[in-house]
């Protein structure tokens, strides 16, 4: 056990930098617990997450001590899940994903466009260069990979038609785009294109902020036709040249296979496989790249900074099978867009708490003090969206909606039984606003 160790503790100091000063697995533990802000619920909880944790260590530290890979594995925050349950909570593309491709493919399906047309393609690519990709998102346990991708797809041509970078909402097409896409539950990126043009239009994510859980279709949101596309393009399965092309002209939205081990704890490095080509996962391809003789696309993921290269992953392409590596020559498109957008809508006004009380824009009305079932004074919290605590004096943020208050925390449960606290400081930040009465 003294030899896995030291050889645990070297990998990590090569592939990673130091997390902590550690002299056990415990310690090490106990360190990653800190840095990713975990608790867990009891006791027993945290003994069978360290259980999972140490299991996961050794099988990263097997990996790389190989040294024969173009790619390492390392701690994330995902390092205290079993890998059942992280291919079972972070994926979410459309279990109809290869029906879909047999089926509609090549079909005059609503938005469809021409091909890619000639175009020059440089060396090597990278629109987050360009200004043309947002943060990096983190979809938590919301199984709705493909909002994340369409909507990265959107805000790139977005940017490159109308020079301005806007974040659109996930939420918006998780909350209302139930036609044929499940929320949660998975989807495809086609049918979120055609939704956004049937619609006229998609709202900000600042406006329509991601909750990480399905909820009712705000209509009023619905309404707010921030960033409008005119049409989709679904690139041929296995024509990988034609994939380059697009790439070359803007962020192209893809369907991979994400559920091998390899992927949970990926850390840098071109990915290679193994990996299966039945499609489970939905990214965005954002540029390309060689290295080393290695030919990779630059993909943007939407399990937070913490995984991969701060939440980007290179993985391979030109690898002479046709399906590329992880299939992402099988599930590719863009949307297009040519006019401009609609007029900027109205900032949205207050938000009435009641007859004669409001809060302010971007913050929650909260019940200070309550009788017999009527609320009798109020309080703003200032954070939008927000969850207001039973104790009536305090509020969590919408994302992390579980109110701790005996520790003072705002908290959210992932994966089974796994709690993480949430990483800000003022995690409540309740405002008294005055006082009304019952008439």
């Amino acid at each position: 056990m003294n030899l896995l160790w030291h050889s645990f503790v070297l990998v990590l100091l090569i592939f990673q930098g130091p997390i902590c000063n550690c002299s056990s697995i415990s310690d090490l533990f106990d360190s990653w617990c800190q840095q990713h802000g975990k608790i867990y619920s009891s006791e027993q909880e945290r003994v069978y997450r360290f259980k999972v944790f140490e299991e996961n260590y050794v099988y990263i530290t097997e990996f790389n001590s190989k040294g024969n890979s173009s790619y390492t594995l390392g701690l994330n925050a995902y390092s205290d899940l079993t890998h059942h349950e992280f291919r079972n909570s972070f994926l979410g593309l459309s279990s109809s994903a290869n029906d879909f491709i047999r089926l509609k493919r090549g079909s005059n399906a609503v938005g469809v466009l021409s091909d890619v047309g000639d175009v020059d393609i440089p060396s090597s690519l990278d629109w987050r260069d360009k200004g043309a990709v947002t943060n990096v998102k983190n979809q938590g346990s919301c199984g709705a990979c493909w909002s994340f991708s369409a909507t990265g797809a959107m805000e790139g041509i977005n940017k490159i038609a109308t020079g301005s970078l806007v974040s659109l909402s996930e939420q918006e097409l998780i909350d209302c785009d139930r036609s044929y896409n499940d929320g949660c539950g998975g989807g495809l990126m086609d049918y979120a294109y055609e939704f956004v043009i049937k619609n006229g239009g998609i709202d900000t994510e600042k406006d329509y902020p991601f909750k990480e859980r399905e909820g009712t279709c705000n209509k009023n949101k619905l309404e707010r036709h921030v960033v409008t596309i005119d049409g989709y393009t679904d690139i041929p399965q296995y024509d990988e040249d034609k994939l380059l092309k697009a790439v070359a002209t803007q962020p192209v939205s893809v369907g991979i296979c994400g559920s091998e081990r390899g992927f949970q704890s990926y850390s840098k490095g071109i990915f290679t496989g193994p990996c299966s080509t039945a499609l489970d996962h939905a990214v965005l391809i954002v540029g390309y790249g060689s290295e080393n003789g290695l030919d990779y696309w630059i993909i943007k993921n939407s399990w937070g900074t913490s995984w991969g290269i701060n939440g980007y992953m290179h993985m391979q392409r030109n690898t002479g099978n046709q399906e590329g590596i992880c299939g992402i020559n099988k599930l590719a498109s863009y949307p297009a867009k040519s006019s401009p957008n609609p007029p900027t809508p109205p900032a949205p006004g207050p938000s009435k708490c009641s007859t004669f009380t409001s809060c302010g824009q971007g913050e929650t009305c909260c019940c200070g003090w309550k009788f017999l079932g009527v609320c009798l004074s109020w309080k703003c919290c200032g954070l939008d969206s927000a969850v207001c605590c039973k104790d009536e004096r305090h509020c969590c943020p919408q994302d992390y909606p579980i109110c701790d208050t005996i520790r003072n925390l705002c908290l959210k449960r992932m994966s089974n039984a796994t709690i993480v606290q949430q990483p800000q400081k003022e995690a409540f930040t309740g405002k008294f606003r005055g006082l009304i009465y019952p008439f």
